[in-house]
């Protein structure tokens, strides 16, 4: 016990001095700089060191990981025309990097923390003997995938980009979009080792104060080894973790981002992700597609409502289902309930077991089908659907109308614009099954009350998750029940605080001269 007390000192003695060194700034002794350096990237052999002479005397080192930084440009506009340097000796250092480096973005690294944080993210450092400041090129280059359409958010009538996994992509297409100076960026690191770049987005004016000191400081409170996607940041900053119901809206669409921004509302984006969170939200956010604003107001209030009536229809269904079966069967019509009598002749399970059989079984193919390759994983969710319900029919296992409520169970459950959403309705689904097949139509509404309960305790940063049903705001409703012409829509949903309350001019509506007033004119 004695040598390991010790042991762990000694590490933690080492711990503190290699600290130490990173935290000090940069020497005017090169030779001292390249041995900090060289000991924090020791075993790294994709860290690359390559010295020179500026001018044929000056020596310069510059260190940069390979695959990362361009080094085409980093020969043509770096080393070679300091290489060629006559009058290396009579310049300072920032009349070379402003003369002779053809490089747009240039920075002052002044500690040795600044030039590994520079180094990591693909910028090459360069350091010069007599200086005791490095110069961070910003020459950073990696594979990166294009931009696509969102396959997950897929419309007919809309903007076809998506974001990426390079923040810097991602940040750009929502600049595209909105070009005022309001929208601000603020960027923070986050995670021990990973060092992931996270950056929050709002437009001054519009976002409240509060909402965004709330969401800095729920980030800049994250202490994690690595952030390696939005999911991570996602379970540390929302409200209430144990709720299968999201409280941060995910997006692949730029456009969907801008939208938000614009009803007051702030987006997360994390480096190495296409996926953008925005906070916060409500349950209706989750049930609303961005092409029900692209199409005409009645064809998209038209779908909302189908919308809201098949998430009902997925959630209740089965367990309607189990509860008349079960215990309700004078509430079925009588050439019904024989017909589904007779089908279930051979069936060996109670209503609740073959609907949890079938359920599951369900669940199980629309899993393998999103795991298996894209070519064959539709095939196989489908023909899977399709010969195990008719074998499992004619086996006696179910009954023909249980494989029905199952088969418009999951159609209606894809309507749900949002995974995240759908996910929460799938789960909720079994637990609700199990209260209609023990005590009925009241354990129905029993599991209705509980889910009621907790949607109106429920909060997105401090906002009702019910808002604007509960509580009740009239004016925000027609983007609610309807989508109202966008006309009528003059003012932003009220989210907390003072607000930019108007966001389009009055008498924005279409002139209702007739045509016979239109000809009496021209």
């Amino acid at each position: 016990m004695f040598f390991r007390n010790l042991f762990k000192k000694h590490k933690t003695v080492i711990l503190e001095q290699q600290a130490a060194e990173q935290q000090a700034a940069l020497s005017s002794d090169l030779n001292q700089n390249l041995q900090v350096l060289r000991s924090v990237y020791t075993d790294c052999s994709d860290v690359l060191f390559r010295p020179f002479l500026i001018g044929g005397e000056i020596d310069a080192t510059l260190i940069y990981i390979e695959g990362m930084s361009n080094v085409e440009e980093l020969e043509s506009k770096v080393l070679f025309p300091l290489m060629q340097e006559t009058t290396g000796i009579t310049r300072t250092f920032n009349e070379l990097m402003k003369k002779k480096l053809s490089v747009a973005n240039v920075k002052e690294a002044k500690t040795i923390t600044d030039c590994i944080e520079h180094i990591s993210i693909g910028n090459p450092v360069m350091l010069i003997e007599g200086g005791n400041l490095g110069f961070a090129l910003g020459l950073a280059k990696w594979e990166k995938r294009s931009v696509e359409e969102p396959t997950a958010e897929a419309v007919i009538r809309g903007p076809r980009d998506g974001f990426t996994e390079t923040l810097g992509v991602n940040t750009s297409l929502i600049r595209r979009k909105l070009k005022s100076p309001q929208l601000k960026i603020k960027s923070m690191k986050v995670g021990r080792y990973t060092q992931t770049e996270v950056v929050f987005a709002y437009i001054e004016g519009i976002a409240d104060k509060t909402l965004i000191e709330e969401v800095s400081a729920r980030l800049q409170r994250i202490e994690i080894d690595g952030i390696l996607e939005s999911g991570y940041i996602e379970e540390m900053i929302e409200d209430n973790p144990f709720s299968p119901f999201p409280q941060v809206l995910n997006t692949e669409r730029p456009d969907v981002v801008v939208s938000n921004l614009l009803e007051g509302r702030v987006a997360i984006l994390v480096d190495g992700t296409p996926f953008a969170m925005v906070v916060p939200i409500t349950i209706y956010s989750l049930l609303q597609s961005s092409e029900d604003y692209y199409q005409r107001f009645m064809v998209g209030t038209a779908v909302r409502w189908l919308r809201y009536l098949f998430l009902v229809v997925s959630l209740m269904l089965p367990s309607l289902y189990v509860a008349a079966l079960t215990y309700h069967q004078e509430m079925v019509p009588t050439k019904l309930l024989l017909s589904m009598a007779s089908s279930r002749e051979q069936v060996p399970f109670p209503a609740l077991v073959e609907a949890l059989i079938m359920e599951i079984t369900f669940e199980a193919l629309r899993e393998a089908g999103t795991r298996l390759p894209k070519q064959v994983g539709a095939a196989v969710s489908i023909v899977g659907a399709l010969v195990i319900g008719q074998a499992a029919v004619q086996a006696g296992i179910v009954s023909a109308p249980m494989v029905m409520v199952v088969a418009i169970t999951g159609i209606a459950s894809f309507t749900i614009p949002r995974y995240t959403a759908g996910m929460a309705i799938r789960m909720l689904r079994f637990p609700m099954m199990i209260l209609a097949g023990t005590l009925g139509f009241l354990g129905v509404m029993l599991g209705c009350l509980i889910i009621l309960i907790h949607l109106c305790s429920l909060r997105s940063f401090g906002i009702p998750y019910l808002s604007p049903m509960a509580p009740m705001k009239g004016r925000d409703l027609k983007d609610v029940l309807i989508r109202a012409p966008w006309w009528m829509m003059k003012t932003r949903p009220h989210l907390t605080g003072s607000y930019n309350k108007y966001r389009q001019a009055p008498a924005q509506g279409p002139s209702l001269i007739q045509g016979d007033d239109i000809e009496e004119k021209r």
